[in-house]
């Protein structure tokens, strides 16, 4: 470890020595003070300003970053902060339910970004990694800044990048302040299901104040929204090839889950800041922030079941693809279906600066980061007849291409007085017997409880020694941080009291039925399934499949960070060089406790690995001009596994029908496994960034950028040889023999992939004085971007694509503000196809291709302090104003759609009070 800690080091140094450039971060805690004071310093207000804020943060960096800054204290330029970061160069949003709520930058997923608050990192409510951004209100964050290229001092380091989000700074401000804002929000969709509404409220309020001498400063926040979503929904189980008694073949329809589904999100947020200055060499800043998130879903739809059907009538194939069909005598199943999804997220963190000397300065920061989320999903079954005993339909569908499918059947599927409480699709259920086999019916619903925990606790202790020379100053500091998750998931039975019989629907439970007109199923059997559970109509038994007990586990890192980086301010010849050149040693101790599910019953183990890191780096900016500058990033880079691959969890199967089956292949072998991977490393890359920057008045720039990730260590799904050995004494060999092998198959993620990623960025700030002073009043901010990778499992498997990687992202903002008080933005952003994470059966994940999108929001605001109403400002904001679908296909054809959902447009209409 010495010997590479050394050889890193001279190589470093004598670079540094050789171009007498070492560019200053801005990742430290330190480096960002600055920065953030800056930004926070407004003067005036309003889209041009938040735009000058952010290519001033831009210039001004040490790093190739991108930026967002408020417009004012308690609104940033979008609804939310995700929107936000969407639209920034090289970065693209995921859509849940509507809202942007994970980002990939420059082509990576949430996997390889990190997330920090004031520079400490987030720990994550999902099963991963990824930061789910709309739980954080943006009314109570002032700016945020996308780290592209890091250095030595960014700790929380990921391949994709890094996104701060920052806070208010009370010191910062010269007066006292005081916002108070409301907002209506409607969803032009109306309310899609009975007892849901289509409108919701933001509220917020803050106050930041100091006292007399200027040294104690405070904040305080709160934040609330009820946000109404509304959703239809067409859920498509896939295809196999199938024939009709013409003997047409072709892939054909296996079923569909058409939805309509009503979300109601509600938030609450609080904010917390305290600053002092205790004398001119020591300061104190306290920070805490609270998100309480509520999303209670209503979805109501029918269960097109493909298997239950007689036969089969193909009327038009397009190359191989049933575009039209119709299932003849099927059964259907009308689900109300309701879940609650509870998150909480707590982080906290303590600063305290001493300035030692002129020339030292020490810096302690400790922080806490909590996030905890339930999540239970309840699905209720209505039929016609249990065990599909009742009247079968013929159900027709035709492609539409680009919309999906739309449907038509020639039954009533909403008349109460026909549909009941039961199943009639035979999906299993706690009564069943071996003799019953698919049959077994007592399955009338189905309860899914996921729960999570993830904490992190950290300590840092930073210096900067100040120096004489083109070597200005030496960075250094330390790390401690210890993470944990825990993930649980459980499933119940709902069957009837009254079972088997099909129970009629009690009238105070019965609701208007819903449409599924949007895809020709008219009406659906509708009926309050909350209160109905809540009743006690239903009795509750656990899964209790074995299996099931792989969903639990826990996983822990310990993390130790030590970094060391120079900082010059010099010349090349005539040119001004800034820079840095450091190096940054990683130590982790990871491990995980699961169940490892053994031919005899359950065993709880742990395993884990332990190793070291080092993560040289080195950034160059050019000042080849008044206004142009080159940047040069040269660095190596870690991302973490995914968590819920890295769980210790695995399942040991032993079938004794392959035990005399000896093809010398192993794929024969009587055992089996599968299961995550505690010993996975982190993904690591080597990145090079050149860019070009060019600045001009009042806000404007123009940038290109390139960037190259050689990738290492891909993790994949991969089948490796094991030693099944210590198991041989759990298994009877009395009926089939001894096992030919003791060794078999066991799936599970792997190290050992590699690749590359590069691309291309282009954007542009451009104010439209810049042609015309007739023209001051009008703006252009935009990006684009173009992303290519080539990764592989093996060196001789085919090509695999990343997921949350878009080829290509564009960003544009049209905007207009004059002297009076009136501006208006018109934005659009569009990302081409990507493999897109959507839950599967039983709440567990899946990546599936996503079309292109394209989303446009517009917003008009009126500040009336030019009609003598101080400090009052009214806003009219309209969100996904062309409807765009999210839709997800198979294979790249559109005949093939897998999920497709449109939500509608959202409306915001309201005010902003500032004194």
């Amino acid at each position: 470890m010495d010997l590479e800690l050394n050889r890193y080091r001279a190589r470093l140094l004598t670079s540094a020595a050789t171009t007498l450039a070492l560019l200053v971060s801005p990742a430290t805690t330190v480096a960002q003070d600055t920065d953030e004071e800056n930004l926070e310093e407004i003067t005036v207000t309003g889209i041009r300003a938040s735009i000058r804020n952010s290519v001033a943060k831009k210039r001004n960096s040490s790093s190739i970053v991108e930026a967002i800054s408020a417009e004012d204290i308690g609104k940033l330029p979008d609804a939310s902060i995700g929107e936000s970061l969407a639209r920034l160069p090289g970065l693209a949003a995921q859509r849940f339910d509507g809202r942007a709520n994970k980002i990939s930058i420059r082509g990576l997923a949430p996997d390889f970004t990190t997330t920090t608050l004031n520079g400490r990192e987030l720990v994550s409510s999902d099963n991963n990694r990824g930061v789910e951004y709309d739980q954080f209100p943006s009314e109570l964050i002032t700016g945020a800044t996308v780290y592209k290229t890091p250095d030595a001092t960014l700790t929380s380091q990921a391949i994709g990048g890094t996104v701060d989000m920052q806070t208010v700074r009370p010191l910062a401000y010269d007066e006292p302040q005081f916002v108070v804002g409301l907002r209506g929000e409607l969803s032009d969709k109306g309310a899609l299901n009975s007892g849901t509404s289509s409108k919701g409220y933001r509220g917020n309020i803050a106050y930041i104040g100091q006292n007399e001498d200027g040294t104690v400063g405070y904040a305080l926040g709160y934040s609330r929204m009820v946000q109404p979503i509304q959703e239809q929904y067409i859920h498509y189980w896939g295809y196999s090839e199938q024939t009709d008694a013409d003997g047409d073949s072709g892939l054909f329809l296996d079923g569909a889950k058409p939805y309509v589904k009503s979300n109601e999100l509600t938030r609450d947020g609080l904010l917390g800041v305290v600053e002092v200055k205790a004398t001119d060499d020591v300061r104190f800043r306290l920070d805490v922030m609270y998100s309480k998130f509520d999303d209670e879903q209503t979805l109501r739809g029918q269960e097109i079941a493909g298997y239950t059907k007689d036969s089969i009538d193909i009327i038009s194939v397009e190359d191989g693809v049933v575009t039209e069909g119709i299932m003849q005598g099927l059964h259907t199943m009308a689900r109300n279906d309701f879940s609650d999804r509870k998150v909480e997220t707590f982080a906290a963190g303590f600063n305290v600066e001493y300035d030692a000397s002129d020339d030292l300065s020490f810096e302690l920061d400790v922080s806490y980061s909590e996030a905890k989320r339930n999540f239970a999903a309840y699905e209720t079954y209505a039929s016609n007849g249990r065990g599909q005993s009742g009247p079968g339909s013929d159900v027709g569908y035709a492609m539409t291409g680009e919309n999906g499918a739309v449907f038509s059947s020639n039954l009533d599927f909403a008349d109460p007085n026909v549909w009941g409480l039961g199943d009639n699709l035979g999906w299993g259920g706690p009564l069943c017997t071996e003799a019953l086999g698919w049959q077994c019916d007592s399955q009338d619903g189905f309860r899914n409880q996921e729960t999570s925990k993830d904490d992190m606790a950290a300590i840092k202790l930073a210096a900067v020694q100040q120096l004489d020379g083109p070597i200005n100053s030496i960075e250094y500091g330390i790390r401690y941080s210890d993470r944990s998750k825990e993930h649980t998931r459980d499933g119940f039975f709902l069957t009837l009291n009254d079972y088997p019989n099909v129970v009629s629907v009690p009238s105070e439970y019965l609701l208007e039925p819903t449409s599924l007109g949007f895809m020709g199923l008219g009406d659906s059997f509708s009926y309050d399934a909350r209160a109905l559970v809540d009743s006690g109509v239903y009795f509750f038994s656990p899964e209790n499949e074995i299996n099931a007990l792989t969903n639990d586990w826990s996983v822990n890192e310990k993390v130790f960070n030590a970094y060391v980086m120079a900082n010059v301010d010099a010349t090349l010849g005539d040119t001004p060089v800034t820079g840095n050149v450091g190096l940054h040693v990683v130590h982790t101790d990871q491990s995980s406790t699961g169940t490892q599910v053994e031919p005899t019953g359950p065993n709880l183990i742990t395993e884990g690995d332990k190793y070291w890191k080092v993560l040289p780096s080195m950034n160059l900016s050019f000042e080849v001009s008044e206004a142009g500058k080159v940047r040069l990033g040269v660095a190596r880079v870690m991302a973490r596994a995914r968590m819920d691959q890295m769980n210790a969890t695995r399942s040991i199967n032993y079938f004794g029908g392959n035990a005399d089956n000896n093809t010398g292949d192993l794929r024969n072998s009587p055992w089996s496994g599968g299961g995550g991977n505690p010993y996975l490393r982190p993904w690591m890359s080597w990145q090079f960034d050149l860019g070009y920057e060019h600045y001009f008045d009042e806000g404007g720039y123009v940038a290109l950028a390139g960037f190259y990730k050689k990738l290492d260590n891909f993790h994949y799904n991969q089948s490796t040889e094991y030693d099944f050995s210590p198991f041989l004494d759990q298994i009877d060999t009395t009926l089939d023999g001894a096992p030919w092998t003791n060794l078999g198959l066991i799936s599970q993620p792997e190290n050992g992939g590699s690749g590359k990623i590069y691309g291309l960025e282009a954007s542009l700030s451009l104010p439209f004085s810049t042609f015309s002073e007739n023209l001051k009043d009008f703006g252009f901010i935009g990006s684009a971007s173009l992303t290519k990778s080539n990764v592989k499992e093996t060196p001789d498997s085919v090509e695999t694509r990343l997921p949350g990687l878009s080829e290509k992202v564009v960003n544009g903002t049209v905007y207009y503000e004059n002297d009076t008080g009136f501006s208006a933005r018109l934005s659009a952003r569009y990302r081409s196809s990507f493999l897109a994470e959507a839950f599967a059966i039983g709440l567990s994940r899946e990546e599936i291709e996503a079309v292109g999108e394209m989303i446009v929001d517009a917003q008009v605001s009126y500040d009336l302090s030019t009609q003598g109403f101080e400090g009052v400002t009214l806003y009219l904001q309209g969100s996904n104003l062309t409807n765009e679908p999210f839709k997800q296909i198979i294979n790249g054809n559109d005949n093939l759609p897998k999920n497709f959902h449109t939500y509608g447009r959202n409306f915001m209409l309201g005010f902003t009070y500032k004194m």
